[in-house]
């Protein structure tokens, strides 16, 4: 089993599909990164040699932010809006939708479940 950037890469998947599993590479970083390695995207993980999983491993780790450090950039650029009090900051904060989206109705997944307010009596 192939393990880079600390992720343990499936073995029965093809090299495009299986560098998609590590935090920061989609499938177009991934055809680059066979591309510049000469690996052939449709080879098995099981199938690669050695040589061709540290060329892989040396290239993301010198030239991409993957898994922990992409995480804590991102997680950082947020603070960072956050203690600028810009919109997306405080937006961010609160726990609501951070693009413009409305929310009247929708945004369930950003504002958690609805929480209903007693009735009043008259």
């Amino acid at each position: 089993m192939a393990r880079i950037a600390g992720v343990d890469l499936p073995r029965q998947k093809r090299v495009l599909i299986g560098l998609t599993y590590i935090y920061g590479i989609g499938k177009t970083t991934a055809q680059k990164i066979c591309e510049k390695c000469k690996v052939d995207i449709n080879t098995r993980i099981s199938d690669l040699t050695e040589d061709e999983v540290a060329k892989i491993r040396q290239l993301i780790q010198n030239e991409h932010k993957v898994e922990g450090a992409l995480k804590s950039e991102i997680n950082m650029n947020i603070k960072r809006l956050m203690d600028i009090n810009s919109v997306r900051g405080y937006r961010h904060h609160r726990g609501l939708p951070v693009h413009g989206q409305r929310t009247k109705t929708n945004a369930r997944t950003r504002k958690g479940r609805k929480r209903l307010v007693g009735g009043k009596k008259k």
